[in-house]
């Protein structure tokens, strides 16, 4: 039986906060925004409606509100089924847009973006990088005065906003072809719901700037060199190169990582299991010499983390201390020229260069390409190989021994 209910975004927030619809049907649910914002000292949790409060007299006029989108839901389930479709949440929501005419309302396509991103379950990452791209939209409308409708996003704009963000912008190929790539999703977003017959992003012309991207990974050597230095007068630095060097020979993402307790670990069989949250697949990892030492260290654990950016400030210190001082070239298109920068190894080293250090000496020491991909979780070759790093001369060392070459 289908069920209509109404929750609070932030239900703990000091401030306004938006009220969802939940719809669940058929072992789904339809999250819709409900576009409607309150307090929550304001909000009945229990009534799932608001409180009928003298210091908040707008009370009658917002729980109408809600009641007509709660018909509205039910009349356009039972509308489905009465035309013989199979109700999803992607024909539930057209439906109810249309139900209130919402349909013009989204012709813009920037508040689209806006609606679609405030009702997703995204990450906050990638919530961060959609927000990012929304604001240079903004900035680009302002830029040319030019208005951005859904059938306005074509061609002509493609290439305008790309010559925007290269000149006037300066930005990095890398930037942009992500902020591309971010427009792209939502334009197909409101294709697929039936807003727009704009299908100009299914052009071959309609791409994302790509640029392959020049990042580092640490030989044995130098994880060595880091896993020997005294930090026994710094315990934040210890327990931060700890960590990392567990990153350096599991190859698990820093999210995976940080999930690991004692449950994680089988001493008896000297392997690391985890459920992946990015594929949720079960990893089981052997684990290794450096590992081991580490885990007695913590008697069965491994150290507590600490954020993500916080890390890699330190993780930057920890191999200038370590003497990571090789030079590295890092060459990228900024502004529509090849900009060369040279940076010291230990700058650009981040909590990601541990699972990238994993992959290439795993790689170079011949372990097979699909046992790694299995821990990685890279499905193709083809993308495992653009992911390891090897240098020119990394890639002699490999064939000297090479029974072709001997």
């Amino acid at each position: 039986m289908p069920q209509a209910s109404f929750v609070l975004k932030e239900p703990k927030a000091t401030e306004d906060t938006l009220v969802y619809l939940l719809y669940h049907f058929n072992s789904t649910k339809l999250k819709y925004s409900t576009s409607q914002k309150i307090h929550p000292k304001n909000w009945n949790p229990e009534k799932q409606r608001a409180k009928e409060l003298r210091s908040f007299p707008e009370y009658s006029h917002f729980n109408f509100m809600l009641d007509k989108l709660e018909t509205a839901v039910n009349t356009a389930y039972r509308k489905l089924l009465l035309e013989d479709y199979t109700p999803t949440p992607d024909l539930l929501r057209k439906a109810v847009d249309e139900a209130l005419n919402k349909r013009e309302n989204t012709k813009e396509f920037i508040p689209f973006m806006e609606q679609v991103l405030e009702a997703s379950d995204r990450k906050p990452v990638t919530k961060k990088s959609i927000r990012v791209s929304i604001q240079v939209l903004k900035d680009y409308k302002e830029h040319t005065r030019k208005p951005l409708y859904f059938d306005t996003i074509d061609l002509d704009f493609h290439n305008s906003f790309i010559d925007y963000l290269t000149k006037v912008r300066n930005l990095k190929q890398l930037t942009i072809g992500n902020h591309v790539k971010n427009i792209k999703v939502f334009i197909r977003e409101a294709f697929e719901r039936g807003l727009t017959k704009n299908n100009s992003f299914q052009s071959r012309k309609f791409k994302s700037p790509y640029e392959e991207a020049q990042t580092i990974y640490l030989t044995e050597e130098e994880i060595s060199r880091i896993y020997a230095l005294d930090l026994s007068g710094a315990p934040k630095l210890e327990r931060i190169r700890d960590l990392f060097v567990v990153g350096c020979y599991t190859g698990l993402r820093f999210s995976d990582l940080i999930q690991l307790n004692i449950e994680s670990i089988n001493q008896e069989r000297q392997v690391i299991k985890v459920k992946t949250q990015k594929t949720d697949e079960l990893v089981i990892i052997p684990i290794k010499g450096m590992v081991k030492e580490i885990i007695a260290k913590y008697e069965g654990q491994l150290p507590r983390s600490i954020d993500n950016t916080v890390m890699n400030n330190y993780l930057k210190e920890i191999g200038q201390r370590a003497g990571i001082e090789e030079a590295f070239e890092r060459v990228s298109t900024k502004g529509g020229k090849r900009v060369r920068e040279v940076f010291q190894k230990s700058e650009l080293i981040t909590v990601h260069t541990a699972r990238r250090s994993f992959a290439t000496n795993a790689y170079l020491q011949n372990v097979p390409s699909i046992s790694i991909m299995k821990i990685t979780g890279h499905k193709t070759e083809k993308s495992f190989l653009k992911y390891i790093r090897i240098s020119q001369e990394d890639n002699a060392n490999k064939l000297i021994n090479h029974p072709f070459f001997s």
